[in-house]
């Protein structure tokens, strides 16, 4: 009976371990737990710090698979049939490379997929060129090994038609690997169907770290196979205790958050991005280059002005007709104002996480992935709004900007002394160069003297206090230096900012040529003086007598007979380096006592301005930026400034002409017009015109 009952438990016990057992494998082999659960299908998982190291022993899988002999004979069999990875041209920078680093394998291994050209987005994976690809290679008896497709593209977040391409690897025996951004939207209960297609594929990498917000987190690779030897030679599995701890990070921060934790962070990002995206549809100026792709948690945007006779890609300025060279131009113009956006905006919505790129098609573009950036930011949906607001407050500088360019190319060119620079990397309205005098045209290397005279300038461009940015910095095709402006509102004055610019270089060349010459001007004036004083000393001799400049009998002499000398004085002058008489001096001031010397004329690039109105600004007549109540008093100070700039004939002239305006003069007044004519006093005014400029003041 006791022996009865040790072997039914005996049983019972080898029964629930067999159950536990098969509990365990089903876990192992079967569905994927978690927010995958259901999706991805009888699929192991294999978990690694670089997220390209899935990918790697992916392809060692997909070799031994292919190769059965590679086990046995190495690289020998490679070389009778070479394996071709196929990738496409919107894949992640350096991926090819890193893959034939780690698989031992030549670059001619590796085949670029281009894009869509024609039909479809440009960020797309051509699936009919990669089915002529495959044709091409396997007639010249390559072996087709693994196609490695994007479910949002490293740039914009495009994703390929995983679908048709899944039945292209079927139908020529290639594994297909999946990798992306939008992979995060399986775990939603809505997903595209070209994200959905990804879960047939043969393997995926994901990056839960970024996407959840979680430190240091191993990426994961997702893969079906049945062969457990091979998935051992290939180091997708390992009997080692250290590498299965690898997902405990993982394991631990996915029990932290749970299910429903997982899905809001990623469907709070995918939320983010529409909103963006539905704001910026609003927005002039403002090209979205994801609009084709439903619940991409990509938004990716630039600045485009479009214009009547102007290609949607490269012109931004009104030109009718312009050369191939002129298009590059104006790219690279745009480009330099969408990189001046996005820095602008990353640094007043810090939260949003904005990345400026370069995109081979468009250009410069900003992207916002908050699938990416949200969870560690912490991004809301205030952020995003006040991300709207600020890139709607920046679009009026950068169209005026634009339109600016030209007018300020026109006016540097035709003034002179200053040199256009075509700077088209450079987010401003222009940059010019001063040529001094001694400015050699011909070199390529810097120049002191320039540097010194553009320094000045800078300086004293900074102390007007205008709305301008200015910055000095080497020209990039030489290093001579420039001056760099920056960004301008519609309001600016172009044809003051470049007078003003030459005119103030051109001042200061003078002044620093007067104070380098000075040195030697003075040390021949003191020669020249040091002459001119021996010389009056003999002429003093020769007027005096000999007899004179002994002491007792000079001193006898001068006071029976003093000498009635003019002294003579010498003043230097530092601009002609010269010595001049002091009489001429001493005769005008005698003569001319108490008249006040006439005005000094002030130069033509001086104009008047309103209170409080900002230099290189245009006048505020007629602009519709005055309100109704203060338009009158602002066009009253102008006309006074401008009567009173004016001077006293103007101000005597409209007394006179106000005086006798209003109907025929009475007889009274004629006779007191013709008194004064021939020279009589008038008989109520002595001073008449005195009084008209006291009331005109």
């Amino acid at each position: 009976m006791g022996k009865n009952l040790k072997e039914a438990m005996k049983m019972l016990e080898d029964s629930q371990r067999r159950t536990e057992e098969e509990n365990g494998k089903k876990l192992i082999s079967g569905d994927i737990p978690g927010p995958l659960q259901g999706r991805y299908e009888n699929g192991c998982a294999y978990f690694h710090e670089e997220e390209r190291e899935g990918l790697a022993k992916i392809c060692r899988l997909a070799i031994h698979s292919r190769y059965e002999d590679f086990v046995v004979d190495g690289f020998n069999v490679l070389y009778n049939k070479k394996p071709v990875i196929y990738l496409s041209a919107a894949a992640r920078p350096g991926l090819g490379q890193y893959l034939c680093n780690q698989l031992g394998l030549p670059f001619p291994c590796l085949c670029r997929v281009p894009c869509n050209t024609m039909f479809g987005s440009q960020h797309q994976m051509d699936v009919a060129f990669l089915e002529k690809m495959i044709k091409d290679d396997i007639e010249r008896g390559r072996l087709p090994l693994l196609l490695v497709a994007n479910a949002g593209t490293a740039a914009v977040g495009h994703t390929d038609k995983i679908g048709r391409l899944k039945e292209l690897c079927e139908q020529y025996g290639i594994w297909l690997h999946v990798e992306g951004v939008n992979l995060a939207t399986l775990a939603l209960g809505y997903v595209s169907s070209s994200v959905l297609a990804a879960t047939k594929c043969d393997s995926m990498t994901m990056t839960p770290g970024p996407w959840l917000g979680l430190p240091a987190v191993p990426a994961v690779t997702l893969y079906k196979h049945d062969d457990p030897a091979l998935t051992l030679v290939a180091g997708l599995t390992s009997n080692k205790p250290a590498d299965k701890l690898r997902a405990l990070p993982l394991w631990l921060s996915l029990q932290y958050l749970g299910l429903d934790g997982i899905v809001e962070r990623i469907k709070h990002a995918c939320q983010l991005s529409q909103r963006l995206q539905e704001s910026l549809k609003k927005v002039n100026y403002i090209k979205i280059l994801v609009e084709d792709e439903l619940g991409s948690p990509v938004v990716v945007f630039r600045f485009f002005q479009e214009l009547p006779d102007s290609d949607p890609v490269f012109k931004a300025v009104p030109v009718p007709t312009m050369t191939p060279s002129a298009v590059g131009r104006e790219r690279h113009s745009c480009d330099a104002l969408n990189r001046w956006l996005g820095e602008q905006l990353k640094q007043l919505v810090p939260a949003s996480g904005l990345t400026v790129m370069d995109l081979e098609a468009e250009g410069t573009c900003v992207r916002f992935s908050p699938l990416m950036t949200a969870a560690v930011l912490g991004t809301r949906g205030e952020d995003v709004d006040q991300l709207v607001a600020c890139i709607e407050s920046k679009l009026p500088v950068l169209s005026s900007t634009l339109q600016l360019r030209e007018e300020f190319k026109q006016e540097v060119e035709a003034t002179a002394g200053l040199l256009y620079v075509d700077d088209p990397n450079w987010p401003g309205i222009g940059v010019v160069r001063y040529e001094h005098a001694n400015d050699d045209k011909s070199s390529l290397k810097s120049d002191p003297e320039g540097e010194k005279i553009h320094a000045g300038l800078l300086k004293k461009l900074n102390e007007l206090e205008s709305d301008l940015t200015f910055k000095i910095g080497p020209e990039y095709k030489s290093m001579k230096s420039c001056l760099y402006v920056g960004m301008a509102s519609e309001d600016m004055d172009v044809a003051e900012l470049v007078e003003t610019i030459a005119a103030t270089a051109r001042e200061i060349e003078e002044n620093s040529r007067l104070l380098e010459n000075m040195t030697e001007v003075v040390r021949k004036g003191i020669q020249e003086a040091q002459v001119e004083l021996q010389k009056a000393n003999e002429e003093r001799l020769l007027e005096e007598g000999v007899l004179r400049q002994i002491p007792v009998v000079g001193s006898v002499l001068n006071w029976f007979s003093p000498v009635q000398a003019l002294q003579k004085g010498r003043t230097f002058n530092l601009t002609a380096g010269s010595l001049e008489s002091t009489e001429p001096i001493y005769v005008y001031k005698a003569q001319g006592a108490g008249v006040t010397p006439p005005p000094t004329p002030s130069g033509s690039r001086t104009k008047q301005r309103l209170p409080g109105q900002k230099p290189f600004k245009r006048s505020l007549r007629g602009s519709d930026a005055l309100s109704e109540t203060s338009s009158a008093s602002h066009i009253e100070d102008l006309e006074k400034v401008e009567r009173l700039s004016g001077g006293p004939e103007q101000i005597t002239l409209e007394a006179s002409s106000t005086e006798g305006h209003p109907g025929a003069p009475s007889p009274q007044h004629a006779n007191q017009s013709e008194a004064f004519q021939k020279g009589a006093p008038h008989p109520e005014d002595d001073h008449p015109q005195v009084e008209g400029a006291e009331s005109l003041r």
